[in-house]
């Protein structure tokens, strides 16, 4: 059975820092993208940031860019978004997702919801003013 656990969030000041992780077990995902998307109460679940395969390309949402670092292990079947200069409009709950497809050779592709095929139960950031 695929899960995919996430942990790291909490409740942080504007301007401070969180590192989620992402563990995955069940199975591997050495050849596809991993994601993370975020959803604040009312509001669709959008992507945030992937990164492919090997952990060297990456894309982020326009408003985290210069913000947030997403990295991966796979040694450790892990994904991590490293978030700085954190926002009280990045207040959300965070999933990580695993892409349907495998990584293209450009680098990460996959933004939207549906093409990503396992879910984590989602982790609560909360960043105050």
């Amino acid at each position: 059975q695929v899960q995919l656990l996430e942990s790291g969030g909490g409740l942080v000041q504007a301007g401070g820092s969180l590192r989620l992780s992402c563990v995955t077990s069940g199975r591997t995902f050495y050849t596809q993208d991993m994601g993370w998307f975020r959803q604040a109460p009312g509001k669709d679940r959008e992507f945030v940031a992937a990164t492919n395969w090997r952990g060297d390309m990456s894309i982020y949402l326009d408003s985290v860019k210069g913000r947030f670092t997403i990295s991966r292990d796979n040694a450790k079947n892990t994904v991590y978004p490293q978030m700085d200069s954190l926002k009280p409009e990045d207040t959300a709950v965070y999933y990580c997702a695993v892409a349907k497809y495998h990584s293209a050779p450009s680098g990460p592709a996959y933004t939207r919801v549906e093409e990503y095929v396992y879910w984590g139960q989602g982790t609560q950031v909360t960043v105050s003013s």
